[in-house]
C-alpha cells in the first residue's frame, strides 16, 4: 500500500515519524507543510493543494496530521467517487484521534484507521452506519476479498436492507470461510440478494448485488516507451480471445525495470487495479515450466517476464501463455480465490 502523510506543525511531524516507524511493511512517505522545525521530515516547498492532487493520483491512502478542516479543504477539489478515491484519514497533531474521512469501505479508510489507532494507541473514529451497528458491509467484504462491485447503488441498498432487517439473500460460486453474518440468508433466489460469480451477468435475485472475483492477473512485458493505447488494445484482445471480462482483472504485473513505464501504469489505471513489479531475482526463484527467451534474459536477467510476473504475486494457474505482438508480451494467470467473512 502506498501512503502519503502530511503534517502541519512540529508536533505533527513527531506524529508522522511515529506513524512511519509503526508501518515498516508499507510504502509510507511523510511530508511537512510548515515553517517550523520539521524534525527532518521532508518539507513541501510548493502548495499543499497541489501535493494533495498528486497524492490522489498516486496513493492508496493519504493521512493529514492536523486540524480536520485543513484536510477537508485540501481534498474537496479532488473527490470523484468511492470507487476511485483513495482512503483519506485525519489525525490531530498529537495522534490522540484517528478519523476515517473518505473512502471508508472500498478505499479501506476504516480498516487503515483501525490499524493506525491500534499501533499508535489513538482513538479510532469511524462513522459509517454498518460499522457503528456491527452489521455486514458488502463493500468492505468485497474490498477485503478482491471482489469487484457491480453497481454502487445496489451496494448501498444492501446496507440499507441489512440495517432495516429486510431480506438479503446470499449465493456464491466460491467457498467462504466463517459464519454467515446477521442480515444475510443463504438463498438461490428471492426479492433481493448478493451473488458472487465469475459470470458478470448472473442475476439470480429480483434485484442482484453482483460481486465478481478479480482472479485474473495480467503479466506484461514491453519495449521502452510503448504506446499505452497499443498495449491496452493488445491486452483487451487477449482477454476477449479467452472470454474473460475486464471486470475480473485483479492486477497488472511486470519486472521492476518497468516500474516507470507509462503504458503499464496506464493499463493498471484503466482496469482500476494495482500495478505490481518484481525484481529479476523474485521472478527467477519461481519453480515451474515457463516460456524461455535468451534475448529477454540477456536484457532483463529473466527468461520470461510476462508469465513469471503473472504468477508471482498470488500463484495459481497460467491460463494464457506468453503471447507476443509488436514488442509487447502478455500472459494471464488465474489465481485461486478463498473468501472470508470478517
Amino acid at each position: 500500500m502506498r501512503i502519503n502523510a502530511i503534517a502541519f506543525s512540529t508536533n505533527g511531524c513527531r506524529t508522522a515519524l511515529r506513524l512511519k516507524e509503526a508501518f515498516p511493511e508499507e510504502n509510507l512517505r511523510i511530508f511537512a507543510k510548515t515553517q517550523c522545525d520539521t524534525l527532518g521530515v521532508e518539507r513541501i516547498e510548493g502548495k499543499a493543494g497541489e501535493w494533495t492532487g498528486e497524492s490522489f493520483k498516486e496513493c492508496d491512502a493519504i493521512v493529514f496530521i492536523g486540524a480536520i478542516g485543513i484536510a477537508v479543504r485540501y481534498i474537496a477539489p479532488y473527490i470523484k467517487a468511492k470507487t476511485v478515491d483513495p482512503a483519506v484519514i485525519g489525525m490531530d497533531e498529537h495522534g490522540r484521534w484517528t478519523v476515517a474521512l473518505l473512502a471508508g469501505h472500498i478505499g479501506g479508510a476504516n480498516a487503515l484507521t483501525a490499524r493506525i489507532a491500534e499501533r499508535l494507541g489513538s482513538e479510532p473514529i469511524i462513522t459509517t452506519a454498518t460499522d457503528l451497528n456491527g452489521k455486514f458491509s458488502v463493500d468492505t467484504f468485497a474490498t477485503v476479498n478482491n471482489l469487484r462491485i457491480m453497481g454502487l447503488k445496489t451496494a448501498q441498498d444492501v446496507s440499507v436492507r441489512v440495517l432495516d432487517g429486510a431480506f438479503v439473500g446470499f449465493t456464491t460460486e466460491i467457498p467462504v470461510e466463517g459464519d454467515l453474518p446477521a442480515g444475510l440468508t443463504l438463498a438461490d433466489s428471492g426479492e433481493f440478494g448478493v451473488s458472487i460469480s465469475a459470470d458478470i451477468e448472473k442475476r439470480p435475485f429480483g434485484t442482484t448485488m453482483r460481486l465478481v472475483p478479480m482472479d485474473i492477473i495480467i503479466g506484461v512485458g514491453c519495449k521502452r516507451d510503448t504506446d499505452p493505447g497499443k498495449l491496452k488494445e493488445f491486452v483487451s484482445e487477449v482477454l476477449s480471445e479467452e472470454g474473460i471480462p475486464a471486470q475480473r482483472v485483479g492486477a497488472v504485473c511486470s519486472i521492476d525495470l518497468k516500474k516507470d513505464e507509462a503504458a503499464i501504469l496506464d493499463l493498471a489505471k484503466d482496469y482500476r487495479v494495482p500495478a505490481r513489479f518484481f525484481t529479476s531475482e523474485e521472478l527467477m526463484e519461481l519453480e515451474g515450466e515457463f516460456s524461455k527467451s535468451d534475448f529477454v534474459r540477456s536484457v532483463t536477467s529473466v527468461d520470461c517476464v510476462c508469465e513469471r510476473s503473472a504468477i508471482r504475486p498470488f500463484g495459481g494457474e497460467i491460463i494464457r501463455r506468453k503471447t507476443a505482438k509488436d514488442g509487447m508480451t502478455v500472459a494471464l494467470c488465474k489465481r485461486d480465490m478463498g473468501l472470508r467473512f470478517l
